[in-house]
């Protein structure tokens, strides 16, 4: 791959995530961060989100927890302000609507959620799609909750990925992140080996400090070496802050 095919995460005389991450993500990949809730999945998207947008690239951001304004005022309590990012349409901001039950706040018959999630083309244009958290929306869809019943989720999560293999095959960045207690190992399974890019997160308490640890489960076509542990804290005013570095 060329320089090129690898998309900056920016932000570096501001802080070491470009440089830890072997100083971009290649074009066309698939990105998983799993992890427990409270790990810093989440923090961790939003970082990337804000340098990407910095370096000039398109995102959309879908979230399946946060309205527009929790999205703007996480961001904005982490010195991750995209207001402008917004209103220059480099960024999408969209809420997953994942009761699918309601509609615009209605109770209605139950509803599909995955197929209206993957014919929705605009969300697809971007340089980068993030869709944070991708369980809720498996764990909240009908069909793919039947097929759970059926044991047979790994086929349903095949047909997923050949959907977000067509998106990556364009050269575009998809990064979800997962909660493993939230997908059973079938479910799992094929996105964990699927992935181009693997981060496995977990956190220790540490006196009064939460200190988190990254994993480097898989990294293809990596631009510069990558350490195979990456410590972080999310700090408020800060963002995300490179801890330390674990050498192979």
């Amino acid at each position: 791959m060329t320089d090129d095919a690898y998309l900056s995460l920016g932000l570096e005389s501001r802080d070491r995530v470009n440089q830890q991450f072997g100083g971009g993500i290649p074009s066309g990949s698939i990105v998983l961060l799993s992890g427990p809730d409270g790990t810093g999945k989440s923090c961790l998207t939003q970082r990337f989100t804000y340098g990407f947008c910095d370096e000039g690239y398109d995102t959309t951001y879908i979230s399946t927890e946060l309205d527009s304004k929790g999205f703007l005022e996480q961001m904005y309590s982490i010195s991750y302000d995209v207001t402008d990012h917004l209103l220059q349409d480099r960024l999408l901001f969209l809420n997953a609507d994942i009761d699918t039950h309601r509609v615009d706040g209605e109770a209605t018959g139950v509803r599909d959620l995955l197929p209206k999630f993957s014919e929705s083309p605009g969300m697809w244009e971007s340089d980068v799609i993030v869709i944070d958290e991708f369980a809720a929306m498996l764990r909240n869809d009908p069909g793919f909750d039947q097929s759970t019943e059926y044991g047979d989720e790994d086929h349903a999560m095949q047909s997923l990925l050949n959907f977000f293999r067509k998106i990556t095959s364009r050269g575009k960045v998809l990064i979800l992140t997962v909660s493993p207690d939230g997908l059973s190992d079938r479910g799992l399974r094929p996105l964990q080996e699927a992935a181009d890019l693997y981060f496995d997160i977990e956190t220790e308490q540490v006196g009064s400090n939460v200190q988190h640890s990254m994993t480097v489960k898989r990294f293809s076509e990596m631009k510069q070496p990558v350490d195979d542990t990456i410590g972080f804290a999310v700090e408020q005013g800060r963002g995300i802050v490179i801890q330390s570095r674990t050498v192979a």
